[in-house]
């Protein structure tokens, strides 16, 4: 990406932080809410969850066959059945279909699908009056304006916006003011379109193959009028919305409304078998047929579904179930909505995966980025998706495409593991050990040198790192070299291989040397790992072959250590979740003996003193007041308990941060184009960090990124919690 072009991506941002961003946070931020409380309420969420992901697995195994099977059940009711290749194929039936009865308005319920196929524009370019009923999407038809949210399509818009704009639009007689007057307003001009409307479209939630059911779930009820008003009925939706049976739909009815809205049931749930039968029309049902002069058009779209279908990385993405809990529950998209981190029609985490599958890789480049694989949405998806791997996969798809346009560019140039056209910016953060380690051989001169306004100005311009981020100070002696001059203990009943980050190697090895010394007070004999380098750094980047190098080394390394007996500790949370989680995806049957043999630092020494370590030589807190702030992945793996659970009962009086995510996100936090947002998404810490209850506390995080946005935003040193116990802080 070019200078100019970061610029312009930087300035977007700031507009739609400073102009929707508000709504757009307190929206989020109150489903995401919702859904912890909704949630909390089943018996078994978790089990829920894996059997709403077993059906879409099965589904999608079996999508040839049940597609046969739904259009049999579709044409036994009396219904008919298009499978559209594009959204041309799929827009060309539908104009056939209104042209055939002569309509001349349209009027449709909230769905995804049409937005993709662009179908109110092909019928409009036909003459024919499209009226969207959902009151958000209405919202946006008047203004002219894309959604920006899956399911709640006006989430940026406020009640005074949306005031503002029915005055300008309507010249209504009484001012609208509260939300039920717009509410109203809005009804009153929505029923009388309704009621001369000729064709209704909606889209489905699910369809059942064996019965050729549609399930509709709204906030409203304007999907049912636009059924049953209507003696032409047309349903659009995705070849990926089919599950076996009707007894299927169970799990996602108590899903989707929970995961999307932390309702604990959608208002409206419709489960049609089209062609119906209207309260409002008077139609005859033949004794064995549907009822004369109803006709019913399913319209599945494949677009791009059944090569991703095919595709092993994309795949899971047509598990979605269109909730949003992987947009509510991102703090990035907290901030922006679906303007900055969305396509052409789909936005959150789930969106790089349907859009680089239904649009192409350069729709999905314009926000890939801002996901940052802090895995929050992992938890919140009611089917398990693996969004961040989505999202890294097709990063990765988009650096070795701007290769082969840099190859087109200079002939002959070969690229290597990583693509020879890759952005300068990615290159550079993805290869962040080899720059601190050039960093400490030289210092302090590189110190001084990366301080310089030049130097700063430079790396704005070629590399997009905001020069108002303070960068990294390398240590002339690395955390390692300081190990290596110690002795080290292997006669201990307990030995550990401290795995260290690169950071903690050549920055911050103040947190080394404490985990050391807080590890061998409770008698642990400690050797500090050869390899620093997990490949967290390029991952993050999309430079998958480079993070598959980094995990065979660290397994080289460490297989063997645990094979002998030895647990592996680390230090840094993002480490800990590779060897936990994304190895799984980088490595062969190893990874299972690392990820078993492998523990967050604060779980190691949770289970030491749970299992009789006398804390005694440790530093004791003694009432010290702390406000601790857990890192996003040992959240996801629910290791951040350990932390808190530690500090209490060594005596440290300990406030916890409400606020889930940071805004750093490692290198995320350092690109020009992103620095507004990392900043807005701090902000909600620095609140609750600067109150009157934690003004006061020593602030204490565990992640190297979190560390280095609270000391930034707050202009106060913070500590990672293992210097805390530091037992040469006893002895200071």
């Amino acid at each position: 990406m070019s200078g100019d072009a970061r610029s312009a991506k930087a300035e977007h941002i700031r507009r739609i932080l400073a102009t929707e961003g508000p709504a757009v946070e307190a929206n989020t931020q109150g489903f995401n809410r919702g859904r912890y409380e909704s949630v909390a309420d089943l018996d078994d969420y978790e089990a829920l969850k894996r059997e709403a992901r077993r059906i879409k697995e099965d589904a999608i195994e079996r999508l040839p066959e049940l597609l046969d099977e739904l259009r049999a059940a579709v044409e036994a009711n009396g219904g008919t059945v298009y499978v559209a290749a594009d959204a041309a194929d799929a827009t060309r039936y539908v104009r056939d279909v209104v042209r055939d009865v002569e309509g001349e308005r349209v009027v449709k319920s909230k769905s995804m699908t049409t937005e993709e196929v662009e179908l109110n524009d092909a019928l409009a370019a036909d003459g024919v009056d499209v009226v969207e009923t959902d009151l958000g999407e209405w919202v946006l038809q008047v203004a002219d304006e894309t959604p920006s949210h899956i399911v709640a399509p006006a989430i940026h818009k406020s009640r005074e916006d949306i005031a503002a704009l029915f005055t300008a639009a309507f010249d209504p007689e009484e001012p609208l003011e509260t939300a039920a007057d717009l509410t109203a307003f809005a009804r009153e001009r929505l029923a009388e379109r309704i009621e001369a409307a000729d064709v209704g479209v909606t889209g489905a939630n699910f369809l059942t193959a064996d019965t050729g059911t549609m399930a509709l779930v709204t906030s409203e009820g304007n999907a049912r009028k636009t059924v049953t008003a209507t003696d032409t009925h047309v349903a659009v939706a995705g070849v990926e919305k089919v599950i076996p049976s009707v007894e299927d739909l169970a799990p996602f009815l108590e899903l989707v409304g929970r995961s999307g809205t932390g309702q604990d049931i959608t208002s409206y749930v419709s489960l049609l078998t089209p062609p119906v039968d209207s309260p409002t029309l008077n139609f005859e049902r033949d004794e064995t047929g549907p009822p004369d002069d109803r006709a019913f058009h399913l319209v599945l779209v494949d677009n791009g579904r059944l090569a991703m279908r095919e595709d092993d990385d994309l795949r899971e993405t047509l598990y979605c179930i269109r909730c949003s809990a992987c947009a509510n529950s991102c703090a990035n998209f907290q901030q922006v909505g679906g303007h900055v981190f969305g396509g052409e029609t789909y936005s959150g985490g789930i969106a790089t995966g349907w859009e680089a599958g239904v649009e192409g890789l350069d729709t999905a480049a314009e926000f890939n980025d801002l996901c940052t694989g802090c895995t929050r949405c992992v938890n919140a998806c009611p089917v398990g998706i693996d969004i961040p791997w989505i999202n890294t996969v097709v990063r990765d798809r988009i650096n070795h495409a701007d290769d082969a346009r840099f190859d087109f560019l200079v002939d002959g140039l070969t690229p290597d593991a990583e693509p020879a056209g890759m952005d300068v910016q990615k290159r550079l953060f993805g290869n962040f050990g080899t720059l601190a380690r050039l960093g400490s051989a030289t210092a302090p001169v590189s110190n001084w040198l990366a301080g310089t306004g030049v130097a700063r100005r430079a790396m704005e311009r070629f590399a997009g790192v905001d020069r108002r981020r303070e960068l990294p100070t390398f240590e002339c002696e690395t955390f390692q070299q300081w190990a290596a001059d110690r002795p080290t203990v292997r006669d201990a009943d307990r030995e550990v291989v401290l795995f260290p980050d690169v950071y903690t190697d050549h920055v911050h090895t103040a947190r080394g040397k404490a985990a050391v010394r807080v590890l061998e007070a409770l008698g642990v004999g400690v050797t500090v790992a050869s390899v620093t380098d997990s490949g967290r750094a390029p991952l993050s980047q999309g430079m998958v072959d480079t993070a598959r190098e980094a995990a065979e080394t660290v397994a080289e390394s460490l297989v063997p250590e645990v094979a002998a007996g030895r647990d592996v500790v680390v230090v840094e949370p993002s480490d800990h979740a590779m060897f936990q989680t994304d190895y799984e995806r980088l490595l062969d049957d190893r990874y299972e003996m690392l990820a078993d043999g492998s523990y967050d630092l604060f779980e190691y020494v949770y289970g030491l003193l749970a299992n009789g370590a006398a804390p005694d030589t440790l530093h004791l807190g003694d009432g010290e007041r702390v406000a601790y702030h857990a890192h996003c992945q040992q959240r996801t793996l629910g290791v951040d308990r350990y932390t808190t659970a530690v500090l209490s009962d060594l005596g440290y009086d300990v406030v916890t941060s409400e606020v889930e995510c940071c805004g750093m996100a490692g290198s995320f936090g350092y690109k020009r184009e992103y620095y507004d947002v990392s900043v807005a998404v701090g902000a909600d810490l620095v609140d609750q960090f600067t109150a009157a209850d934690a003004a006061d506390r020593t602030v204490v995080a565990s992640g190297t990124s979190c560390l280095d946005q609270l000391d930034d935003l707050l202009g106060r040193s913070s500590r990672h919690p293992a210097e805390l116990l530091d037992p040469a802080r006893r002895d200071d």
